[in-house]
This record gives C-alpha cells, sequence and structure tokens, in this order.
C-alpha cells in the first residue's frame, strides 16, 4: 500500500496548488464531481455540492493573488485498502487557518476527493 502514497500526496498537492491559486480547474481535478463540502456552522451541518464550491472558488479573489502567507500541510494519511484513503491537511485561508479532513477513492486510475470535511483551526 505504500506504493500508493506518492500518487496519493500529488493529488494532495493538486489540492493544495488550487486554493492557494484560485483555480476551479485544478481543484475539479482532484475532486470527484459528486463530492461535498460540509462544515457546521451556528449548530447546523451546511452541505455544498462540489460544482457550486468551484462556481465560488473561481468568482473570490484568491489568496496568491492577495500575496497571502501560504502554510498547507498534511497532518496524517491514513489507508485502509488499497483505494481508500483519509487525509487531514492544515491550510492557511487568512485570516483563518483551517483543518480538512479529505475523504479520497481511487477511481478511474486516478486519487479523487469524495467529501470533504472542515473547520477553522
Amino acid at each position: 500500500m505504500t506504493s500508493e502514497i506518492p500518487s496519493l500526496q500529488a493529488a494532495v498537492q493538486l489540492y493544495f496548488d488550487g486554493l492557494y491559486e484560485g483555480d476551479a480547474e485544478k481543484l475539479a481535478r482532484v475532486f470527484h464531481a459528486q463530492a461535498s463540502l460540509f462544515i457546521a456552522v451556528d449548530d447546523a451541518l451546511v452541505a455544498l455540492p462540489v460544482p457550486e464550491w468551484l462556481t465560488r472558488v473561481a468568482g473570490r479573489a484568491s489568496p496568491q493573488s492577495q500575496g497571502a502567507q501560504r502554510d498547507d500541510r498534511i497532518l496524517m494519511i491514513d489507508r485502509s485498502g488499497p483505494v481508500n484513503a483519509l487525509v487531514k491537511v492544515s491550510c492557511l485561508f487568512a485570516p483563518h487557518a483551517y483543518t480538512d479532513y479529505l475523504s479520497f477513492i481511487r477511481f478511474d486510475g486516478r486519487w479523487q476527493i469524495v467529501a470533504k470535511s472542515y473547520g477553522i483551526s
């Protein structure tokens, strides 16, 4: 299973780059089209389908365009078989740092995020 770690790390790097650059096309390459993002806000669970989130990403100023500091790190990789992984990451999206839990499935020859849950660290 360790032979898949570099390709999984490459998928996470694509995620980090897409977030920092505000590049919805890069993010679309790492997210499955049917994935959703989840966050708890004011005692409510908010679910956002990836296509809607990508539209938001494309319409906002990126951290890179604002000259923001970049600080993204993989905190943990947990594999439960050849096609499943959970990756915990930390991302700076000023003024907040976020902890993201990215559920990956290796499908169609590549690692894809099928769900993201996140919150402010």
